[in-house]
């Protein structure tokens, strides 16, 4: 049984603008202010970078951009994200080619698990010693 208050509240963030408000999901009200540019529901557990933070905007930016938000998972929270912008690198460097959704390698934390995901589900295209690659066949 989860005994964690419920708030309907949830972060509204605009990234070009470095912006973001905790309110209530309403019809009509998904543009900012400033720019007027579409808002991202970001959910509430978000750990709102300051203003001047370009390092944890550009990784936030990151995350939002590949569909991964904040929304809590009942007492546990929404569970693991990244906050600097070399650990967004390091996943998607890890996942380039290996068939892991972007998504899944930014909300995991342990490098070594992604690499086993990603070797486990990398698809071995035409090698050196296979016969669709070799020559004159």
């Amino acid at each position: 049984m989860c005994i964690r208050p419920r708030t309907t509240r949830r972060h509204f963030v605009c990234p070009p603008c470095r912006a973001s408000w905790k309110r209530r999901p309403a019809p009509g009200r998904d543009r900012c202010p400033y720019c007027r540019g579409e808002l991202i529901d970001a959910g509430q557990d978000l750990a709102v970078p300051r203003k001047r933070d370009d390092a944890g905007w550009r990784a936030l930016t990151a995350v939002l951009a590949a569909g991964v938000t904040f929304h809590s998972r009942c007492c546990y929270g929404p569970g693991w994200r990244p906050r600097t912008p070399r650990q967004v690198r390091e996943r998607l460097a890890l996942v380039r080619g290996g068939g892991v959704p972007v998504a899944e390698a930014l909300t995991t934390r342990d490098l070594d698990e992604l690499r086993a995901e990603v070797s486990a589900r990398r698809v071995p295209g035409p090698g050196r010693y296979s016969r669709a690659g070799r020559r004159g066949a």
